[in-house]
């Protein structure tokens, strides 16, 4: 039977009203779940975890490797890292460098701090090296909490440091010291003493492009990305949230680890994300909630089928990152019910959350509710890297389609709405805030990422700023080049990032690819002119065995970029794309220097 335009019509005119009921029900629980914070309450980061505590003691607030805290178990763990620090002469304002693996302890260790106003830099674990030292050493923190797999790293920049810095270590004079204070919640005076309005953690940038930045956050900020999903996730005490992801990240660490936390449920850990293990852990702890990033889903579409990817109780899954290609392929092969698909960073005001699930999109914002969100999308100029101003001065907002920069506008009278900045560097903070935009003298937030809205008012993310490149006279995006060339038979992943050819003008196409069982250069090259517009298809080819990425599966490209397509600085293969050839030759020395001259066209 062949439905008639008017059933169409009807159908279409449901499923609006639908998205409409979807998003205005899920911005009012996700509005009610932040009202205390937005209010001013007299709560912190420490009094909602105890309010938890008061509420579910019994409840099982945290699973790892087997082994079960209750919320009373968890309070008195936070409560004996508080005592410690008192011990130690610390207090309000004072600081503690905390860099540990995914373990109960990594999250008892900062809310314990916390009640007493120290504040928490939550330290990357995968860090090693100058990067490590440059970490510690701008957090100010002049003792360092770290498990014992991470103690080497330490040690291997500890001359680098202040010649006063402490190391704690896990399991070893840590544990004798957390043995010997009091397990009972320090002070009331102390807990009072602390306001929604003092430092609470520093969490630090992926450091993709450079060296990590340190975001300073407040107890109110903390506690609103801890709190940010539980309405619109619809978070119950019955809920069992995994959590693979780093724990020094936002996502994870705060998001996740909030999820569970803030509302009776169980936060269920684990060390580091495993592909072949995650829905064995999924069924055999129950989890109803997981947290990801793009990548994540898709190492796990990547895997072979198992009886368990569909047997376990998972009914909402929360991140971001996912690519449309990945989105449109997991969830019905996972059976996942619903994927929250959100937008924001560490520091700054700027979120949307997918509440209807529309594939690809980070969020939608209709007309009737512009005025009561500070996002826009303004005019960008990929080469000079800034908004493009008009004759008056000011910015120009982007039409329906038109890439530009997201931008949020700073209301100091709104709690969400803020930026406080970075730790100890006011030249970076100054870097993010944008002036005159739409009238003289209003502040807005500058994300670095370009995005793009449509007629419907849904916000789809482009790109990293910096990672969108100029040539031909063409805008490139690495982001959706990259996810056509993981289209490619062959192609594992690919990191794709511009280099400076010679005198030309703008930069090139690259891309680090690492390659699979059937992989092709000559299919590669094939596929990538059907994709790809002459412009946007990658002129050099790297071969890579791995791809660098951070802990949180973004890809490096510093290194990448700065190697260029020089074969002499590095022993990966290399290729170009070869005009004689029409397809990706072996490039040598020689080669590049032709390339550089203009001997060959390219």
């Amino acid at each position: 039977m062949v439905a008639s335009q008017g059933d169409e019509t009807r159908m279409s005119f449901i499923g609006k009203i639908q998205r409409e009921f979807q998003l205005i029900n899920g911005l009012q629980r996700t509005l009610k779940a932040y009202e205390p914070i937005e209010k001013g309450w007299p709560i912190t980061v420490g009094k909602d975890i105890e309010r938890v505590v008061d509420l579910y003691p019994d409840n099982e607030a945290i699973r790892f490797e087997g082994q079960s805290w209750t919320y009373r178990d968890f309070d008195a763990r936070a409560n004996a890292y508080a005592h410690w620090a008192l011990a130690q002469g610390l207090g309000k304002g004072d600081r503690v460098a905390l860099f540990m693996s995914n373990q109960p302890d990594y999250v008892a260790c900062w809310v314990g701090l916390s009640k007493i106003g120290v504040v928490t830099a939550l330290i990357n674990s995968n860090l090693t090296g100058a990067p490590l030292a440059h970490s510690i050493r701008i957090s100010d923190a002049r003792h360092v909490v770290a498990s014992p797999d991470l103690t080497d790293a330490y040690r291997g920049v500890a001359a680098d440091l202040p010649n006063d810095m402490r190391l704690w270590t896990r399991g070893e004079d840590l544990d004798a010291a957390l043995a010997g204070v009091s397990t009972d919640r320090p002070d009331q005076a102390l807990r009072d003493a602390v306001s929604l309005e003092d430092l609470a953690l520093l969490v630090y940038t992926s450091g993709t492009t450079g060296a990590p930045k340190a975001a300073k956050l407040l107890h109110r900020r903390t506690l609103g990305m801890m709190r940010a999903f539980i309405g619109g996730g619809y978070a119950v005490p019955a809920d069992r949230v995994y959590v693979t992801l780093p724990l020094y990240h936002g996502t994870g660490g705060l998001c996740g680890v909030g999820f569970a936390l803030t509302t009776g449920g169980t936060l269920l850990i684990r060390r580091k994300f495993s592909a072949t293990h995650f829905w064995d852990d999924c069924v055999n702890d129950g989890a109803t909630v997981f947290f990801y990033i793009g990548e994540l889903c898709r190492y796990l579409l990547n895997q072979p089928e198992t009886l368990n990817e569909t047997r376990h109780a998972l009914r909402l899954g929360v991140g971001n990152g996912l690519r449309p290609e990945v989105w449109e392929k997991f969830q019905p092969r996972f059976k996942i019910k619903r994927l929250l698909e959100f937008y924001g960073s560490t520091e700054g005001n700027v979120s949307l959350l997918n509440f209807d699930g529309k594939i690809g999109s980070v969020g939608r914002i209709p007309k009737y509710l512009r005025k009561r969100v500070n996002v826009r999308i303004v005019k960008f100029d990929v080469e000079t890297e800034q908004p493009v101003r008009g004759d008056d001065g000011l910015c120009i907002e982007a039409a329906p389609g038109e890439v530009g920069e997201a931008v949020g506008e700073i209301k100091q009278a709104e709690a969400r709405y803020r930026f406080e900045g970075y730790s100890g560097n006011e030249e970076q903070t100054k870097k993010k805030v944008l002036q005159d935009v739409f009238a003289k003298s209003d502040v807005w937030f500058r994300t670095g990422d370009l995005m793009k809205q449509d007629e419907d008012g849904y916000f789809y993310f482009i790109d990293r700023i910096g990672d969108t490149f100029r040539w031909k006279g063409e805008n490139v995006s690495t982001n959706e080049v990259g996810e056509a060339l993981a289209r490619a038979p062959g192609v594992a992943e690919a990191n794709v990032y511009g280099v400076r050819v010679g005198s030309l003008d703008g930069r090139a196409g690259m891309a680090a690819i690492t390659p699979t069982d059937g992989f092709d250069l000559a299919a590669l090259h094939a596929h990538i002119a059907r994709e790809l517009p002459s412009y946007a298809r990658p002129l050099f080819i790297r071969i890579k065995r791995d791809i660098d990425t951070t802990g949180t599966f973004k890809y490096r490209k510093v290194d990448l970029v700065a190697d260029g397509f020089d074969p002499s600085k590095t022993s990966d293969p290399l290729y170009f794309d070869d005009p004689a050839t029409a397809g990706y030759a072996p490039l040598t020395v020689e080669r590049m220097h032709d390339i550089e001259a203009g001997a060959v066209k390219i």
